[in-house]
């Protein structure tokens, strides 16, 4: 059997591919359950800490009449008038929010963009499209694709994962999907086509068509289309193999060591420091790659690898614009103007851990090359196979019989 490092050898010539052969399975039918991105409608309902969030809702409770609703920031799916179910898990009210008077929500984690985890009210009368669906599967050990939306020529991986639940919005403005690794709470029913672990089992051996050894391939060998997001399948064994221990290297990355119990470092013991204090409001963003060094206003972070500062989702670097969002101006007496004094120390935290983790992918991203090129079977292999085409209720979320929600007013139903 070949090694990995032949494996490379022999594809080290390959160049990352675009995915333009029709017969390459989309991710769309290998993972036929998904869900378009949320829509929160107003800003002010997610921040980089739960500080601010809960002073915008103290500030917002306060309020009364017009003034409650103009800093509410209406919307045609919500209103201060407006009263919707509550979302699954969560405890929070139903009534008219015009007649709310309670303790702020607790936040939860959600990926409000490529590796930027926030902080969400999680109350379904603030948010206008919250898809209830993936709250009912989210966490334990739910993983969430993020199909990037296409761009031609970006640079960036087209799909990313996430044990939070993510907003699902592209950087670059183009729509995308969320997939979640499975259909049911508890890690129970793996989205995949009816058919596809069987048929991964008999081509690269038993196992392989395990939840964690797909989203692991999946990882390693996407590659971008026009049609969407394709998934190449390679011809033997030992590519499958050397994929899968690539993917579920990529993944432990950005899930912090939750697969091997191992938090990423960079090698070598490097570790980014801050060099020089950072400002209590710093408004740019600045990288020398001599030094490499990270000017953070007149604060200083190094060593900061050129990888990290140049990773970028949708052609957007990252970095950049995880700063903007926490520096961009908002428009004053605005629930969005609430926010900390000075620039927290969390937040440095926050970006030291973020420069590890993009510097740590974007030193491996050439080594997916290998993986994206296929050569293995493809749709027609697939439909021969009955994998493909996949049954329409494979496309529809699995319902969950005895889970009762309130709805609307305090009212319960059933799902």
């Amino acid at each position: 059997m070949r090694g990995v490092t032949e494996v490379f050898r022999a594809h080290a010539s390959r160049p990352p591919t675009v995915g333009t052969d029709e017969d390459t399975p989309l991710l769309d039918e290998l993972m036929p359950w998904s869900v378009a991105p949320l829509r929160f409608g107003r800003g002010w309902v997610v921040a980089p800490d739960v500080r601010t969030l809960r002073a915008r809702w103290g500030r917002l409770v306060a309020a009364e009449g017009d003034e409650r609703e103009v800093l509410f920031r209406p919307s045609r799916a919500r209103t201060t008038g407006t009263a919707v179910a509550a979302l699954p898990g969560q405890r929070t009210g139903t009534g008219r929010f015009a007649r709310e008077t309670g303790p702020c929500p607790e936040p939860v984690r959600v990926l409000s963009g490529p590796f930027d985890e926030q902080w969400l009210l999680p109350d379904h009368r603030l948010i206008d499209t919250a898809r209830p669906e993936l709250w009912r599967v989210a966490g334990g050990p739910q993983l969430f694709f993020v199909e990037q939306g296409f761009v031609p020529g970006a640079a960036g991986p087209p799909l990313l994962m996430t044990g939070a639940l993510p907003e699902g919005r592209s950087p670059a403005g183009r729509p995308g999907r969320i997939r979640p690794l499975f259909r049911r709470p508890g890690g129970e029913e793996p989205n995949l086509a009816p058919g596809l672990p069987g048929f991964l089992d008999d081509r690269y051996g038993r196992g392989a068509g395990g939840p964690l050894e797909w989203a692991a391939w999946a990882v390693a060998a996407a590659v971008p289309s026009p049609a969407g997001c394709r998934v190449p399948l390679p011809a033997d064994r030992e590519v499958w193999a050397a994929g899968v221990a690539l993917g579920r290297e990529l993944l432990d990355i950005p899930l912090r060591g939750a697969l091997s119990g191992t938090r990423p470092r960079l090698p070598g013991g490097r570790r980014p420091y801050v060099r020089a204090a950072l400002p209590e409001r710093p408004r740019s963003l600045a990288y020398d790659s001599e030094g490499e060094v990270l000017s953070v206003g007149d604060g200083r972070i190094s060593p900061v690898p050129e990888a990290a500062w140049e990773y970028r989702v949708g052609g957007v670097r990252v970095l950049e614009q995880w700063f903007a969002r926490r520096t961009a101006p908002a428009e004053p007496g605005s629930l969005e103007a609430i926010g900390p004094a000075a620039w927290p120390q969390e937040w440095t935290s926050e970006l030291l851990d973020l420069i590890t983790v993009l510097a740590l992918l974007g030193a491996r991203e050439a080594e997916r090359a290998p993986f994206t090129a296929g050569g293995g079977p493809g749709r027609a292999a697939l439909r021969a196979a009955g994998v493909l085409p996949v049954p329409d209720r494979a496309r529809r979320p699995a319902s969950v019989l005895d889970h009762q929600e309130e709805g609307p007013e305090g009212q319960f139903m059933l799902v």
